[in-house]
C-alpha cells in the first residue's frame, strides 16, 4: 500500500500547486469544486481498501487534506488544522475510511451493492442456529493473518458492528444513515 500512498499523495500535492496559481481568481465555492474534482475524489478512491494501514501512511494523507484546508480557508500553516476541517465539514482521512467502509456495509445489507460484496456482510440474525438479537449486527469471519484483516470481508463487519446500535437501524435510508453516521464520527 505505501506505493499507492506515495502516488496518490504526490499526485493531490501537484494539483494543490496547480490551484495555489489560480486561487486569487476563483471564488470560494469554485475553488472548493476544484479541491473537490481533483483532491478529494483521488483521497476517497477505493479508501476502503486502506482500512489498517499503517498511521505513517494515514499522516501522509492527512496532510494531503491539511494543505487543502488551508488553501480552501486561507488559514496559516501553524493555526490548528481540527477547527478548519470542522468549518469545511471534513472528516480526518481515518475515519473517512470508516465512514466509506460503513456506507458500503450499509449498502450490502440493504442489498444495493453487488452480490459478492453482500456475501461477505451476512446479519447475524440470518445465521442458523444464532438466536433472534435486535441490531445484533454483522458476522465476522474467522481471519489468521494480520494482512486479513484489513480486508472488508473483516473491516467492514468490525466497523459495522462497532457503531451505535441506533445507526444500524433497518429503518434508516441511506441519506439519513450517511448523515447520522458523519456526526457520529465527528463527535467521536
Amino acid at each position: 500500500m505505501g506505493p499507492q500512498v506515495i502516488a496518490v499523495s504526490l499526485s493531490c500535492f501537484y494539483y494543490l500547486r496547480q490551484l495555489r496559481v489560480v486561487q486569487g481568481s476563483l471564488t470560494e465555492d469554485a475553488l472548493r469544486s476544484l479541491v473537490q474534482a481533483f483532491i478529494h475524489c483521488r483521497l476517497d478512491y477505493c479508501n476502503a481498501l486502506l482500512a489498517g494501514i499503517a498511521d505513517t501512511q494515514v499522516k501522509q494523507l492527512q496532510s494531503v487534506q491539511n494543505a487543502a484546508a488551508w488553501l480552501i480557508s486561507g488559514a496559516r500553516r501553524r493555526d490548528h488544522i481540527t477547527p478548519v476541517l470542522c468549518s469545511l465539514h471534513w472528516l480526518p482521512v481515518r475515519r473517512r475510511i470508516i465512514y466509506k467502509t460503513a456506507v458500503h456495509v450499509w449498502k450490502c445489507i440493504h442489498g444495493v451493492e453487488p452480490a459478492y460484496l453482500q456475501e461477505v456482510c451476512i446479519s447475524v440474525e440470518s445465521v442458523p442456529g444464532r438466536p433472534r438479537l435486535r441490531f445484533a449486527g454483522v458476522e465476522l469471519p474467522k481471519v489468521l493473518t494480520s494482512t486479513g484483516q484489513q480486508s472488508f470481508s473483516v473491516h467492514g463487519p468490525t466497523v459495522w458492528n462497532r457503531l451505535p446500535s441506533a445507526l444500524r437501524d433497518d429503518g434508516l435510508s441511506l441519506n439519513t444513515f450517511s448523515r447520522q453516521l458523519k456526526t457520529y464520527l465527528f463527535r467521536e
